[in-house]
């Protein structure tokens, strides 16, 4: 229960690893409370019929209809010792009564009001970069906070990405060059990481430039542009890079970049990295429901196009995309 979205999700996990190391092959159901049937509920509540623990997720309880409440408490009244039933509350008093019944029942609690208070955040700092096995020093914290802001999701991101850039040990310089690196990621940022493989460093790259405001069309645009670029420089018979310069009117440093990019590439692989970015355009220009999800979407598949052409650090399957 409570206002912050990342602690309400890491308590749900835990919740869930727990049901997990309890039964692997566990049942799992999550529901949205808002609009549930009451008799979608109760289905997924009914004893099963196969055996086996099961673990039930029912978010946002304080938007729950009164029908779905009092199905709820009636619950409450004679659970099942074979399910593990989570409710997640975003905080406030609507649909407080329910909340104090699971309490009067024995429910476990985990409280995860929203950090409001500069010490409250810098310990989350302190606590987010020991858990990533690294330690960071007070004017260090201090520094994240004021580049990073107060988003917890994105200081646990920074925490996380500082230790593993910089070792266990953080100190204010780190902080400042991170994100000095951080605040320049431009769309061609991202196709650089994108085209060498780096699956991990561009979806990083990629959230950076999503976060600092980077219109989706730039970001589109430079994905095209590099594998269109890759592209060129891979299917001429080439490596000379005063020839490459001009039979493709390229200044020799973008010839070069190019090269080492296209490296890892088979031309298939690469005309099929070009049709991923042409559909990408029309995405981020209204077809898709959401830019960001698309650009998210078109970033992994060509990396797994990569990998798959036999490049590529880290890189999914394409498959899964």
């Amino acid at each position: 229960m409570g206002e912050e979205e990342l602690l309400r999700a890491r308590a749900v996990s835990e919740v869930r690893a727990a049901v997990r190391r309890l039964d692997p092959d566990s049942e799992e159901h999550e529901l949205a409370a808002l609009g549930l049937p009451v008799g979608q509920l109760a289905d997924v509540l009914a004893p099963s019929l196969f055996g086996g623990h099961r673990l039930v997720v029912v978010t946002g309880v304080h938007e729950a209809a009164t029908a779905l409440v009092d199905s709820l408490l009636s619950y409450a009244k004679d659970p099942d010792p074979e399910l593990t039933l989570v409710l997640v509350h975003s905080g406030g008093k609507r649909n407080e009564a329910l909340l104090k019944a699971y309490r009067q029942a024995g429910a476990a609690e985990d409280e995860c009001a929203k950090l409001v208070s500069a010490g409250d955040r810098m310990t989350f700092v302190r606590n987010e970069v020991r858990r990533a096995g690294g330690r960071i020093t007070p004017d260090a914290a201090t520094a994240l906070l004021e580049a990073v802001g107060n988003d917890l999701r994105s200081l646990s991101a920074a925490a996380s990405q500082l230790v593993s850039d910089f070792g266990g040990s953080i100190d204010a310089d780190a902080v400042a060059r991170f994100h000095r690196g951080q605040a320049e990621v431009t769309g061609f940022t991202v196709a650089e990481r994108v085209l060498v493989g780096d699956h991990a460093g561009s979806i990083e790259m990629l959230r950076w430039a999503l976060d600092r405001g980077v219109p989706h069309v730039l970001l589109a645009d430079a994905i095209a542009d590099g594998v269109r670029t890759a592209a060129r420089v891979a299917s001429l018979g080439t490596t000379n890079i005063g020839d490459l310069a001009r039979q493709l009117k390229m200044p020799p440093w973008k010839v070069k970049k190019a090269q080492a990019q296209a490296r890892g590439w088979t031309i298939p692989a690469l005309q099929q990295a070009i049709g991923v970015a042409a559909g990408l355009n029309a995405d981020v220009k209204g077809v898709a429901a959401s830019a960001d999800y698309a650009l998210e979407r078109a970033v992994r598949r060509i990396v797994a196009l990569r990998a798959a052409a036999g490049g590529g650090r880290g890189a999914r399957p394409a498959s899964r995309y």
